[in-house]
């Protein structure tokens, strides 16, 4: 523990607050509850996972002191990094020991490719002490790879009963915990002895529903964008003379983007699903933009901030049309498309393949854009849609509606412009000390659902707008949460994804204030996370909870 700030110092000594029930582990009581059955799809899922389907909720409550067993348990960390998971595996040890102090917990490296390669520390106090509250996944590093074959369940099943494991506690985002959900129910099946519980994270949001009310890492990364966000419309409120263009975390979904739009008060905000939902055009959210950069310069406010999803491209419709028509045109087309050497003779025989309503949209899009569309392609042959610079896509299609307008007499302002593009810099901040919270909590009730030998749950914790003490813990069946989607043209069972809801209040807010902020310069600077001081500065929600909840 040497080499660090006093922050780390003061953070280590942080004591995460519990939920009143889990303050003495040795007398919780599992309660289940109803039934469950899944998100849709239901015979289907019920075939797939037919020892596993239909599980009780499951609540804690106060009962009785008990004596427990020893119990050795794996964890992992699984895809991206999100503030908290160091928390989650210290909740687990700290549990785990306060249960038995016989108990251990081995953690992985690397993700799942550790459980398959056999590579592993076991945990002690000393190590634990040097993560306590902090950022990252570095403890034991995560990994994206996926458990999906029956051989690699069988070698990370033997790889567990080395050390006598009877647990395995998958901390990851939908796909991750799909894939602890399968792994369940395989280990169910063949009656190996090994229960799989999963802890919902992800900074995206999207891991979300009834009794998953967030994922941990969200309020943070948030937190910390919204403090970029509020220091840039601060400064163009001082210079008065740029347009921020602000990229944000989220393919999937729009929740970052809406939660720090709803912290900051920026003049314009994209909703990628609101997009969709309304069948917007590339144009039409171009329109939109210039039209109220037009109506700000008409009131003397040559300046701004644009916030936008990262993931909107796939939201608009006849850009995701148009994708996935270059997906066939450049597999169809392989050999021709290749005999072409210059980017722009490749571009034009791309235009000769498109029909007029795409290539229309084709042939607005920015030359390196355009070239980025056919060039940059995954393992698979597909557009790699991430890597696309829509903040830059947008300003500069933005500059040339603008520039029509100027020669039409509408618009006589100036149009200076700065790109952004903030991801990694949140997903490995300090927990704010919700996030501490939540996922100590997380750990510690993933520990009595290990003690009440249930596989295939997700930890749920509910009430969270409420003061610590109030949250309620539990656990939800990995199964209840699925549906059947297609990917990559086969139907898979994955955990239904969490969209921004257009008739959700938070959604709402944005709506209801989004022609002040436009115009106005309601500005909102959060300020760094605070982690010291009083409640209401220190335990804040985000208003997605809030209002939510």
């Amino acid at each position: 523990m040497n080499n660090i700030s006093n922050l780390q110092k003061a953070r280590y000594e942080y004591k995460p607050k519990l939920p009143g029930v889990l303050k003495n582990i040795n007398s919780v009581k599992v309660v289940k509850g109803k039934k469950t059955s899944s998100v849709s799809d239901t015979e289907e899922l019920r075939s797939i996972f037919p020892n596993t389907f239909g599980l009780p909720l499951i609540n804690f409550e106060a009962g009785e002191k008990q004596d427990i067993e020893p119990i050795n348990v794996a964890v992992i960390l699984s895809g991206g990094q999100a503030p908290g998971g160091h928390n989650v595996i210290a909740g687990l040890f700290d549990s785990l020991k306060e249960l038995n102090s016989k108990s251990k917990l081995f953690g992985f490296l690397g993700g799942p490719s550790g459980l398959i390669d056999n590579k592993y520390i076991e945990m002690s106090e000393e190590l634990i002490n040097e993560f306590r509250n902090t950022g990252g996944f570095d403890i034991i590093g995560s990994g994206r790879t996926k458990l999906e074959t029956e051989d690699q369940f069988e070698k990370v099943l033997v790889n567990l009963k080395k050390f006598n494991i009877s647990a395995l506690v998958v901390i990851g985002g939908d796909d991750s915990n799909t894939n602890a959900g399968i792994l369940a129910e395989y280990y169910k099946k063949n009656n190996s002895g090994v229960q799989v519980i999963g802890v919902p994270k992800t900074i995206d949001g999207d891991l979300k529903n009834e009794m998953i009310e967030a994922s941990f890492g969200f309020d943070t990364a948030t937190k910390v964008y919204s403090e970029l966000v509020g220091n840039i419309q601060r400064d163009a409120n001082s210079a008065k003379k740029y347009y921020h263009f602000i990229k944000l975390m989220g393919r999937s979904a729009s929740h970052i983007a809406l939660e720090c739009g709803l912290q900051t008060h920026a003049n314009i905000i994209i909703i990628s699903e609101e997009v969709e939902k309304k069948n917007y055009s590339l144009q039409d959210v171009v329109e939109y933009i210039a039209d109220v950069i037009v109506k700000r310069s008409n009131a003397g406010k040559d300046f701004g901030v644009v916030i936008i999803p990262e993931g909107l491209i796939e939201f608009i419709p006849d850009m995701k049309k148009m994708i996935a028509t270059l997906n066939n045109l450049l597999e169809e087309n392989k050999v021709e498309f290749e005999k072409r050497d210059e980017l722009e003779e490749k571009r034009k025989f791309i235009l000769s393949k498109l029909e007029d309503e795409l290539k229309n949209t084709y042939k607005i899009l920015p030359k390196d854009i355009a070239y980025q569309m056919i060039m940059e392609r995954d393992p698979h042959g597909n557009v790699q849609v991430s890597v696309i610079e829509t903040e830059k896509l947008l300003i500069e299609l933005v500059g040339n509606k603008l520039s029509e307008y100027k020669k039409a007499g509408k618009y006589n302002g100036k149009f200076s412009t700065r790109n952004h593009f903030f991801g990694y810099e949140g997903r490995c901040a300090a927990p704010t000390n919700f996030d501490a919270d939540y996922t100590y909590s997380l750990g510690y009730s993933a520990t009595i659902l290990i003690a009440s030998k249930v596989t295939a749950y997700m930890v749920s914790i509910r009430n969270l707008s409420k003061e610590n003490s109030k949250w309620l813990p539990g656990g939800v069946p990995l199964i209840s949460m699925m549906n059947i989607e297609t990917r990559k043209g086969k139907d898979k069972p994955v955990i239904e994804k969490a969209l921004v809801e257009l008739d959700g209040k938070p959604f709402k807010e944005l709506v209801e204030n989004r022609s002040k902020w436009e115009l106005e310069n309601s500005y909102i600077y959060p300020g760094p996370i605070q982690y010291f001081g009083p409640n209401e500065i220190v335990d804040r929600r985000t208003r997605t909870i809030e209002l939510e909840r």
